[in-house]
């Protein structure tokens, strides 16, 4: 008797193969979401230096308020820090009680970094009111 022969073969090269493209994906996946988390630890970093960078606007905004101030400040805010583009603004508002006159100085630091739109972005404000 003559053994007899299957007639199926390449079953298990269909399989690596599966095996492969499926590895690939999954491979593509992880390089995917590790960059994804890079770019949202980089964000989170850029957001505090733009908070830490309106907060010092704000500081020399509060310091250049000297007692007896009646005016905004007189000279002119720093335009930059550490890389980011700083607007500090002031409102001045007053008002008399009894016989003394109280001024209310709203002051303003916005801090931010790169185009409007793009992933780099990033802007951070903040705000106090002095009274004098």
């Amino acid at each position: 008797m003559k053994p007899q022969r299957s007639h199926q073969r390449g079953f298990a090269a269909i399989a690596a193969v599966f095996l492969v493209v499926m590895l690939a994906a999954l491979g593509a996946f992880m390089v995917s979401f590790s960059n994804t988390q890079q770019l949202n630890s980089a964000q989170d970093v850029q957001g505090s230096r733009a908070y830490w960078a309106a907060r010092a606007g704000l500081e020399w905004a509060i310091a250049s308020q000297g007692v007896g101030v009646t005016a905004c400040w007189a000279t002119t805010p720093p335009a930059s820090i550490d890389g980011f583009n700083l607007a500090v603004s002031c409102t001045l508002s007053s008002f008399t009680d009894g016989s003394t006159t109280v001024y209310i100085f709203r002051l303003q630091s916005v801090a931010s970094s790169g185009t409007v739109g793009s992933v780099g972005y990033t802007e951070r404000s903040v705000s106090a009111s002095v009274e004098r």
